[in-house]
């Protein structure tokens, strides 16, 4: 026979706790306040959709989906301490069953390619709507992958002629490792912090820079910091 105590009963789940259980639990990634609050707004809104963590860097990011164990994360590329792109290959490697959604605004035709190699199942510029951001976390949950039409069609374009999307330009042709470190020449880190930020030595960082450089056919370090800090300034665009 079973008994059934007072503490029994209470220790079962409320309408409410099972509401929230059923609810699309999103990690939200981005290392601007304003811009984490605005989507914990979003999801708000939302019946079918919580916040149940946020990170501004790469390491509270790690600590914070291990400990939540979101059904979603929704990742900026641009992180205080080290790249987002490095985070997605991480989270994609030691948690696959967890999709995850890049919201940046770096250009989609140099990054979108890039990131759904790293293991991402969306795509989206911080521009798009509000509706598209929606659909993007609820179209990878149930499965499936989430690009604007633009990029699309441009990918299949690519994918049909056999050639990739991100070698239209000098900069398209950067590996995922050159372009963090041009990002961060561009915004004035040193060589010295960047070799910190990215755990490398700094001979490595020198390398990248060279390679940089001949990639662009720029001609010295100052060339190179001009259109670095040119890229960054017009927001990363191609």
């Amino acid at each position: 026979m079973t008994f059934f105590t007072g503490n029994d009963k209470a220790a079962s789940p409320t309408k409410n706790e099972l509401v929230e259980s059923k609810r699309i639990k999103v990690f939200i990634v981005d290392d601007h306040p304003v811009v984490r609050q605005g989507l914990k707004l979003l999801l708000q809104i939302e019946s079918d959709m919580i916040c149940c963590g946020e990170a501004e860097t790469v390491i509270d990011a790690r600590r914070g989906i291990e400990a939540t164990t979101p059904d979603v994360a929704l990742i900026d590329l641009s992180l205080k301490d080290a790249s987002g792109l490095e985070l997605v290959k991480d989270l994609h490697a030691y948690h696959p069953e967890i999709p995850i959604v890049v919201l940046s605004m770096h250009a989609e035709t140099l990054f979108a390619e890039r990131v759904l190699k790293a293991g991402a199942k969306a795509y989206l510029m911080k521009d798009e709507s509000q509706e598209s951001i929606l659909a993007a976390i609820r179209k990878v949950v149930a499965g499936g992958l989430y690009l604007s039409e633009r990029m699309s069609g441009r990918l299949l374009s690519m994918f049909l002629r056999g050639s990739s999307a991100t070698n239209h330009s000098l900069i398209g042709q950067l590996s995922d490792r050159e372009i963090e470190v041009f990002e961060m020449i561009g915004r004035g880190i040193t060589t010295r912090e960047i070799a910190g930020k990215l755990n490398l030595s700094i001979k490595t960082v020198e390398a990248h820079r060279e390679h940089i450089k001949k990639k662009m056919k720029l001609t010295d370090a100052t060339e190179l910091m001009q259109h670095a800090i040119h890229w960054v300034q017009n927001e990363r665009q191609p």
